[in-house]
Formats: structure tokens, sequence, C-alpha cells
């Protein structure tokens, strides 16, 4: 049997010792200055069992450290960014749970409550994009102390938070004004994982969005998605075939069926909740998991 999916075969991963939580922006975040949200809120709902609990109205963007048990840790870590459409956050499903089994491989797993709903019409994911860049650069300003490897801080993001992740990775330039010494500390990712991004596809999925640039520099990059997604798995697929034209690492693994917003959580009649082995696998050939 699945030895990565096993776990949640009888409950879904242990709990996580409670995280370090640390804001991540000195005041307001750019952009929110004279901007005023409702009261974070969280719910769980229920509507098909196991239950989600959704995030929304976030205006203060945190990071939440998971670290793994001491004898397993690695150096390496991951800021996840939880999918929700930019309107909230899916923070079990495509958040803790997900820190949880970076734990098990050694990972220090950093949830990202970045903030929603989006606030750009042109780009809903601006903000977020801008919460995540400035989280890596935070990451590494704390690699010494939070004993990680600078070099080996990857991004880890689904559906919506999978546009987040795949922007972070791929824009080599700052999308805000530096405003400490945190900026001046390098905000692109060594590595990241999409899984069944979103929004990264013009209307009509014949073609990437002209934002969504592949670089040679790009760092590598591993995909996954399901063929039945309604979230068009064409998103990963032209993204592979952009990383391949430029030379750039990249794995991609769709599978026939699936759907969309599955996390971890495994599915009795497809394959597509399988991708956590298939990326452990990748991570380790890639060198991002040795001690």
């Amino acid at each position: 049997m699945n030895s990565i999916l096993l776990p949640f075969l009888i409950g879904f991963l242990p709990p996580v010792e409670a995280p370090t939580v640390i804001p991540i922006w000195v005041g307001k975040p750019p952009g929110d200055e004279n901007l005023t949200l409702p009261q974070e809120t969280a719910e769980t709902k229920t509507d098909k069992p196991p239950s989600i609990t959704r995030i929304s109205n976030v205006s203060t963007p945190t990071l939440h450290v998971f670290k793994p048990d001491p004898a397993k840790d690695t150096g390496a870590s991951v800021v996840i960014c939880p999918g929700g459409g930019h309107r909230i956050l899916a923070w079990d499903l495509e958040g803790t749970e997900v820190a949880a089994w970076l734990n098990s491989l050694g990972v220090t797993g950093i949830v990202l409550k970045y903030r929603v709903p989006g606030r750009d019409k042109e780009m809903q994911g601006k903000a977020a994009v801008q919460d995540a860049q400035r989280a890596v650069s935070l990451v590494r300003s704390k690699a010494e102390e939070w004993k990680l490897d600078p070099k080996r801080i990857g991004v880890l993001g689904f559906s919506a938070g999978g546009e987040v992740a795949a922007l972070t990775t791929l824009f080599d330039k700052r999308t805000y004004e530096s405003i400490d010494e945190v900026d001046k500390i390098s905000h692109r990712p060594n590595f990241g994982l999409l899984i069944y991004p979103a929004y990264l596809t013009e209307k009509g999925d014949t073609k990437l969005r002209e934002h969504v640039k592949v670089l040679k520099d790009t760092p590598p990059i591993f995909l996954a998605h399901a063929n039945d997604d309604p979230v068009t798995p064409l998103s990963s697929a032209l993204l592979y075939v952009e990383l391949k034209r430029a030379g750039r690492p990249a794995e991609l693994h769709i599978v026939s069926k699936g759907g969309h917003g599955y996390g971890l959580r495994p599915s009795a009649n497809n394959s597509a909740s399988e991708w956590p082995d298939r990326a452990a696998s990748w991570m380790k050939h890639s060198g991002l998991l040795m001690k």
C-alpha cells in the first residue's frame, strides 16, 4: 500500500505541534494602506464529508511554521499556498495537512495565510503573490535561526494557490517596492510544486497568460493535474511545454481522473491523490531532501 497515503486511510495525518506564527509585513501590506476589510473569519464546511475549514477576509498575512522531528529534519522548507479561488483559503485541506505531510519527509512546512479576497481586477492574485514573495524572503532571512538551508526553500500551491506559487517561482522581479532589510534578500524560491494550478491560461485555454513566462533561470518545477479537472490541466501542460523549451528542469504528471480540490485526501476511484509519492520522489532525486 502507498506508504505516504497510509496515514490518511486511518483519519488523515497525525496532528502536528502548534506552529510558530509570525506576520510577514511591517504595518499594512502594499496596496492595502487605505483599505478596510471585514474581520477575518473561519468556518468549517461539511457539504460533503470530510469537512474543510475555510478562512476568508484575510488582511494581515501570516506564516505558520511547522517543524519536523529534529531527527528527521533535512533542512529543506516549503511555503504552502492553499487554494480557494482568491476568495477563501482551504486551510486544512491544502494547508496544514500538507505541512504535516512535508514534516513526514523531514521538510519544514510553512503555511502562508495570504490576502483574500483578491484586490486587483486585472490580476486577482497580485496581493497574494506579493505576500508569497515577501514570505520567501522572510523565510530565507530566518534560515539560520530556524536551521534551514537557504538554498532549499520551495513553494507549493493548489488551484488559486497554485497560481500564486507559479508566479512566485517564475517572476524574477519583486512585485512591490522594497520596504526593509528583509526585502534585500532574494524572493525567488529554489523550486516549485504546482498541484492543479489555476488561472495560468488565457480564455479559451489555448495559451498561457501574457505574464506567465519561463525565464532562463526559472527554478525546477513539479506539476500534477487531472485530465478531467474543470480547472483546465492545460495550465500545467502548457507551462511544462514552456519549461521544456527553455531547457529548465521540470516534471509533469497528468492522470485521467481526479477532478479538482482533493489536496492530499485519497480518492477511491482514481490515482490523482497519489501525487505526494511522485512529488516526494522528485524532491529526493533532485537532491532537495538531503541532510
